[in-house]
């Protein structure tokens, strides 16, 4: 991952509604949520969420998909292991501390 890259993926986590939503699309796993149930679950107005969904779309952290009638989001999960490689690269001093499996999602 590249720095601007992992400075538009921490700025989009950096609201707490985004963060709420994000964090709900990662519980979910790969079966995702659609917004209605996103909205529900978290009390956020659907417009309100649209903006939240975009804006992390934006920065690679969810995808859609359409199913039907509905959009399915889900979390991009290569990308958020992506953003945690790249935070604990140097961890220790400039050499690697963790295995990478330690701070992956097999999701």
């Amino acid at each position: 991952m590249e720095h601007q890259d992992a400075v538009k993926a921490l700025g989009a986590l950096a609201q707490s509604s985004r963060l709420q939503v994000f964090r709900s699309l990662v519980v979910a796993g790969p079966e995702g949520l659609t917004p209605g149930a996103i909205a529900e679950s978290l009390e956020v107005p659907p417009a309100t969420l649209s903006f939240h969904l975009k804006e992390l779309a934006h920065a690679g952290l969810v995808t859609q998909e359409r199913s039907g009638r509905h959009l399915i989001y889900r979390a991009a999960f290569e990308r958020m292991n992506d953003l945690l490689t790249y935070l604990t690269a140097h961890c220790c001093q400039g050499t690697p501390c963790l295995d990478a499996a330690a701070v992956a999602c097999d999701c």
